[in-house]
């Protein structure tokens, strides 16, 4: 149950394989729920009706969450980190599995109550947050591709403005989202935008709802943003030559 989070498991084929009876692994689910939430790393939902399935929920508490943000923002606040255009060094961060777990389950976290059914993220840095995010969540991935790939097969394009002026497009196969989807899109930086805004059109071109944006770092500077609905778990400013992240009011 906890390594397929948020997909129903069968309390009767469980106490059937264990020879006890389904209120027997009801009660026990329930004390292993009582020590995840004790713990902070999520509970265990059950559904007694007759089906009688149960699925975990990871959801980092509020006080884990904002320890390991604060920890993290610790690391990436140095100078070593910054990186020309006032950006911040932070791809051993999202490739490190420990953290890109937290994230995309702390992700997954902020946008349960909005049932998303796939999360759309681009290539390259967004892919391993988005990951952990669509696994918590028990829902599949779908990544924008910035060149379309024979293997993908059918793709919708769209055009989309860069900050600087420049237009850039995007690609995504035809088969990873419908009109019935509710897609959640997450990107690992926001300065200006333009890329979760190019994701928010492919959205659009497909009709599909938007439950949710989530960005990993956004920019705390003045720059106008094309996407003002979004969650960021850290905001990056730059003072005297040093990148400073701090935990979003989240």
């Amino acid at each position: 149950m906890l390594l397929r989070p948020s997909r129903q498991m069968s309390l009767t084929d469980t106490a059937a394989g264990f020879g006890v009876s389904k209120t027997l692994v009801s009660d026990d689910i329930e004390i292993i729920s009582e020590a995840l939430q004790s713990e902070g790393v999520g509970s265990i939902v059950t559904d007694r009706g007759r089906s009688g399935g149960a699925y975990f929920i990871p959801s980092p508490s509020s006080e884990y969450r904002s320890a390991k943000l604060k920890e993290l923002a610790t690391k990436l606040s140095v100078p070593e980190r910054l990186l020309p255009g006032e950006l911040v060094y932070y791809t051993d961060i999202l490739f490190d599995s420990d953290w890109a777990s937290f994230l995309g389950f702390t992700m997954a976290s902020l946008f349960d109550d909005k049932k998303p059914t796939v999360v759309l993220t681009s290539e390259v840095k967004g892919i391993p947050v988005a990951f952990f995010t669509s696994y918590a969540l028990g829902v599949p991935l779908a990544v924008c591709r910035f060149r379309n790939r024979p293997s993908d097969g059918p793709a919708v394009a769209v055009h989309f403005p860069t900050g600087n002026g420049d237009v850039r497009t995007m690609y995504l196969g035809t088969r990873f989202i419908t009109s019935s989807s509710r897609v959640l899109v997450i990107d690992d930086f926001m300065r200006g935008g333009s890329t979760a805004a190019g994701m928010l059109l492919m959205a659009r071109e497909f009709n599909a709802s938007v439950a949710g944006v989530g960005v990993f770092i956004s920019s705390g500077d003045r720059t106008k943003k094309s996407v003002t609905d979004y969650k960021s778990l850290l905001e990056l400013s730059v003072h005297k030559g040093v990148p400073q992240l701090n935990v979003s009011d989240i």
